[in-house]
């Protein structure tokens, strides 16, 4: 009710009754009732009575379950639904989430016959192994079950996965809706390579030891693979962090170290959460599979109510990059080789193939290898996609087309040259918003401080056609003997000012702006930036 108000959604109840199944156990009952009710006349009625019993009487029963949330809903100005639905309990609960499209099922996690060693119900581990909607499932009642309170915060378990991920931003739904402290916590297994090989040295023999190279391969994983698995796992922490921050939220972050579901039971019993967010399914799982192994034996021993998420949810390549990948020094020299205007994209499309194919370390084998597939046709995908956000603005914006003087062809082939260590030829770039034209290593405008994405290039052969429309280029001395070159529309419109000290402000502030911004040659678009025509 709280959650259905304070986000404006309504509320669906359903109860299941099963008539049928009881209409056939009574006949299955009939041999065992006292003589009296044995003769056909009297057998026959109180099969009537009977049938009428549960016909009506599940309905009654029913609509009494159902009438308590509705009149609650009622008071608080919810919209309700109510849903009577008969035949076996989990399959129709099953078929009715599938056939609907419902955000959030709520579920007891165990029902009227649980015991005092029940762990979950039958009809809710049913449930959740069939269907794929988010599923709430409730466990502690305080007040009900006269146990103390929790500790109030929402935690979330992130094990890298994209599931555990749309885990993370449910979570940071909840936790603003209810206003309650947000944790998340991770967990990795680095005792599990010691039992590994301790059982390993007990049945290889020598001669098989030599082949496998059993301490060799020890000590790898000592030195190598527990102590990186550490760094997996705090990375996916602090790559959590900054997707909770990024919603303008704060949270608290905390690494375990064990076997995982085992850790994070320790955890729930000690702190005693509101509320633990799981993936459905793990980083390690098929993407068939119905629950995973730490999510399913966490839900079963948990003391707190719990969260199935699959939401599955992506944080963004340069947040994940910059915690879990590192370059190595010839990767970055590489990097670096690769025009300005589009160094941002093409890292970007380095950092999305390394992580897909699981790579911690870039280096230029991997470089060669990313710009072989992905470069030639990816980025210019990529590109494509912003030309196209480009030409919508201008729409809109009623200016000319900044995009017409894009040659894809060059830039596919200075990108090859770039990585494959040749110098590349020399480019200029003009800045869409303010027309500005620098050298093709920059990454923002210098002029009007616009992203890369407002940098477009021209290519030296191109840079006098599109000139040609303010005439020649002159080159004109300053009063500190500095040489700047100049249109010939930009000196008319300098000419248009007064001779004097006017004109030679006017042509000081554009010439040092020039110099500041490392500005090759000044234009009209540039001359308006700075200062009014007259």
């Amino acid at each position: 009710l709280e959650l259905a108000k304070k986000c404006g959604a309504r509320i669906l109840a359903s109860h299941v009754y099963a008539a049928k199944m009881h209409d056939v156990r009574f006949r299955q009952m009939e041999s065992g009732l006292p003589e009296e009710y044995q003769e056909e006349q009297e057998l026959e009625k109180q099969r009537n009575i009977h049938d009428q019993l549960i016909t009506k009487g599940m309905e009654v029963i029913t609509d009494s379950y159902l009438d308590i949330p509705r009149s609650k809903c009622e008071e608080q100005g919810i919209p309700f639904t109510g849903k009577s639905l008969e035949g076996k309990n989990w399959i129709e609960l099953v078929r009715d989430i599938n056939e609907s499209d419902y955000d959030l099922v709520i579920m007891g996690m165990m029902g009227l016959g649980a015991v005092r060693d029940s762990q979950v119900g039958t009809v809710t581990e049913r449930v959740i192994r069939r269907t794929q909607t988010d599923t709430l499932l409730v466990k502690h009642l305080p007040n009900l079950h006269k146990e103390k309170s929790s500790g109030g915060k929402i935690v979330v378990a992130i094990d890298g996965s994209e599931h555990s991920f749309g885990g993370l931003k449910t979570g940071i739904e909840l936790a603003k809706l209810w206003d309650r402290p947000l944790e998340v916590i991770s967990s990795f297994d680095p005792y599990f390579h010691y039992a590994m090989f301790n059982s390993l040295a007990g049945v290889l023999t020598s001669e098989a030891s030599k082949v496998f190279k059993l301490e060799q391969q020890e000590k790898l994983h000592e030195e190598i693979i527990d102590k990186g698995l550490a760094k997996i796992y705090q990375a996916h922490l602090e790559v959590s962090r900054k997707v909770v921050e990024e919603e303008g939220m704060n949270c608290t972050i905390r690494l375990l170290d064990g076997k995982v579901f085992e850790k994070i039971l320790q955890y729930t019993r000690e702190e005693n959460p509101f509320l633990l967010i799981l993936g459905r399914i793990g980083v390690h799982s098929d993407p068939e599979m119905d629950i995973g192994g730490n999510t399913e034996n966490l839900t079963r021993l948990v003391p707190c109510n719990v969260y199935l998420s699959s939401r599955v949810f992506k944080p963004r390549v340069d947040t994940v990059a910059e915690e879990i990948i590192e370059w190595t020094a010839e990767g970055k020299e590489r990097l670096n080789k690769i025009p300005g205007f589009v160094r941002p994209m093409a890292t970007s499309a380095i950092l999305r193939y390394a992580m897909e194919r699981g790579h911690s370390m870039i280096t230029s084998n991997l470089i060669t290898e990313a710009c072989e597939n992905i470069l030639p046709a990816g980025s210019m995908e990529a590109m494509g996609m912003m030309g196209e956000q480009l030409k919508e603005k201008a729409k809109i914006e009623n200016r000319p087309d900044p995009y017409a003087s894009l040659d894809p062809g060059m830039l596919k082939n200075e990108m090859m040259a770039a990585h494959a260590g040749k110098k590349r030829s020399e480019i200029k770039i003009k800045c869409t918003i303010c027309g500005a034209v620098m050298g093709g290593d920059a990454v923002k405008c210098g002029v009007c401080n616009a992203s890369h994405e407002r940098l477009l290039p021209i290519a030296a052969t191109k840079s006098e056609t599109d000139l040609e429309n303010e005439g020649e280029v002159s080159t004109v001395t300053s009063f500190d003997l500095k040489s700047f070159d100049w249109t010939q529309g930009a000196l008319k419109l300098l000419e248009a000012y007064p001779q004097g000290h006017i004109r030679q402000k006017a042509q000081a502030r554009i010439e040092k702006s020039a110099r500041v911004h490392n500005i090759s040659i000044i234009t009209i678009d540039f001359f308006n930036k700075i200062v009014k025509p007259l």
